[in-house]
């Protein structure tokens, strides 16, 4: 006996019976109704007083059967694909004059139906049919079309199947336009949260940008939230939701990006009523650090980064769920499909970490090494993509090229360089330093970091171009205040030829520190005359031939 949705407590056996009976009702694929069951809808309606809400397929069967309003239909899980609807539409009942109510019209738009009828009921007769279709992507109109309303046997003329397939058409050329007008990668909406911050919760939203289009993506469209409080189930509440999916609708996008940390339980809500994939700044920083990771060192970082990320997130369900085995040492109560994949991972952690720590050894010894040769290390730190690799470059006259990237370099990079009156150094690149560094990579990437702590004095390269350099700066000295480092610092003020005089000379005067071009080469003897001065106030002693 098929199942009877939504409000059903204090309905007669005699009542669900005649519901139940609707299952076996079908209507032609190409009409939205016929004579027939408009007459039965509004009659069993009328009788107890409630709407009536059924769920069809393209074939015109009844598949859903809720006494309540569309909202209250489950609607089946259906793999969402941009060029075309779910292949569901919703008739149902209403007991009053009037057209679509906002639920009923966030129902269509939220589960992309193909169409959402609502039927007027007076005195057990059918009144007027109202008719919504989804609006194609670029139409001026609101997210969805509503047709006027006839009488039921008006629209048997109505091709409905043919509506329904010219808006897909609609939706897939739309699609093959805009791949073949951008063609850079994924299309994302970006969602950032203000919770009072104002100015940093723009600059944070701003910051996802380059964070994506390092990732390969491309940022159709941004949104940020003003609450108070923050949802527990949604993050941002339904109704933003709504304006979301309209907004990935509309820009052809298929991902959302949060700059907040998900919980596994809100990034399943509002994937389950956005249909669009969802991800978390903390993400798509794993997923950008994976992109760049190299070397084995990096690549087992970026590993064990992920899957201490993902541990907490591992959830089954269904067969997943379904105890293994059988037979001889197999019997009892078994092992779920979930706890066989959080031991493995747990395995696979405990290896990456083994892993590390050889390779934390190896470098502990060079470190040594260098410390027997009395040279002395100078590490170059600072904000992601504030021009760590181009400087060192310039400093050491070796190196790699720099990149306009976040996160360009994740290995710790050691070349020798000459300080006029001092002599020999070494110069060590570093990972970049981001804002709210997710705690897993910063777990991860410790070892690493631990060259900092080695060094006699640091370079803290400050990008002076952009707005925010104090945010910045601020974020890395908490980093290093973190890690523990207590060796003097030398700033330089790098892209001091793209920043504005007063911004550079404002910056000067509350930091201090060298302005520096490392793209262009000015200022570096400045810089290496000041780390000659703090060196040999560090007890460093000159070479004879320097």
């Amino acid at each position: 006996m098929e199942k009877v949705f939504g409000r059903t407590s204090g309905l007669k056996k005699s009542e669900l019976k005649r519901l139940t009976n609707l299952y076996r009702r079908r209507l032609p694929k190409d009409r939205v109704i016929t004579p027939e069951v408009s007459r039965a809808l509004a009659q069993l309606s009328w009788e107890i007083r409630r709407p009536i809400s059924l769920l069809l397929d393209r074939e015109g069967r009844v598949v859903r059967v809720a006494v309540g309003d569309a909202k209250e239909l489950p609607i089946p899980e259906r793999p969402y694909v941009e060029t075309r609807l779910s292949g569901f539409r919703v008739l149902h009942t209403h007991l009053s004059e009037g057209g679509f109510s906002r639920q009923d019209l966030s129902v269509l738009f939220l589960n992309r139906l193909d169409a959402m009828a609502a039927l007027e009921v007076q005195e057990g007769e059918a009144g007027l049919l109202h008719l919504a279709l989804l609006s194609p992507p670029k139409a001026r109109e609101e997210d969805w079309q509503i047709l006027p309303p006839r009488p039921p046997f008006a629209w048997q003329e109505f091709d409905l199947m043919g509506a329904v397939l010219a808006l897909e058409e609609e939706l897939s050329r739309h699609g093959r336009l805009l791949e073949v007008k951008d063609g850079q990668g994924e299309r994302v909406i970006l969602v950032g949260v203000d919770l009072g911050e104002g100015l940093e919760a723009e600059a944070n939203l701003e910051e996802m940008a380059e964070l994506v289009r390092t990732a390969g993506g491309v940022v159709a469209g941004r949104s940020l939230v003003f609450r108070k409080a923050l949802d527990p189930r949604s993050l941002v509440g339904l109704g933003k939701l709504e304006e979301l999916k309209s907004l990935a609708y509309h820009q052809d996008a298929s991902t959302l990006i949060f700059g907040l940390d998900l919980t596994p339980a809100q990034a399943r809500e509002i994937e389950a009523l956005t249909g669009l994939k969802v991800l978390d700044r903390t993400q798509l920083i794993l997923d950008i650090f994976a992109l760049h990771a190299r070397t084995p060192e990096a690549q087992a970082q970026v590993e064990l980064a992920q899957l201490k990320y993902l541990l907490p997130r591992l959830v089954g369900k269904g067969k997943a769920l379904s105890r293994l085995g059988g037979g001889i040492g197999t019997r009892g109560p078994g092992e779920t499909k979930l706890e066989v994949d959080r031991r493995r991972l747990l395995d696979r952690i405990h290896h990456l970490t083994e892993k590390l720590e050889a390779y934390a050894l190896r470098r502990q010894e060079a470190r040594r090494q260098r410390r027997r040769q009395g040279v002395p290390v100078v590490a170059v730190v600072g904000y992601t993509n504030a021009g760590k690799t181009t400087l060192m470059r310039a400093l050491a006259k070796a190196g790699e090229d720099g990149e306009d990237k976040l996160f360009a370099t994740l290995r710790p990079l050691t070349r020798k360089g000459f300080i006029p009156g001092l002599g020999e150094v070494l110069y060590t690149d570093t990972v970049g330093f981001i804002r709210h560094m997710p705690e897993t990579l910063f777990t991860a990437f410790r070892a690493t970091l631990e060259e900092v702590r080695e060094a006699q004095v640091l370079v803290h390269v400050l990008d002076t171009s952009r707005e925010g350099a104090l945010e910045r700066y601020r974020v890395v000295e908490e980093v290093l205040r973190g890690l523990e480092v207590g060796a003097p610092r030398v700033l330089a003020l790098n892209k001091a030829d793209k920043a504005a005089p007063y911004d550079l000379s404002y910056l000067q005067d509350r930091l201090g520190g060298v302005a520096v071009s490392a793209l262009k080469g000015t200022g570096l003897e400045a810089l290496k005359a000041r780390l000659r001065e703090v060196l040999l106030a560090q007890g460093v002693r000159p070479q004879a031939w320097a």
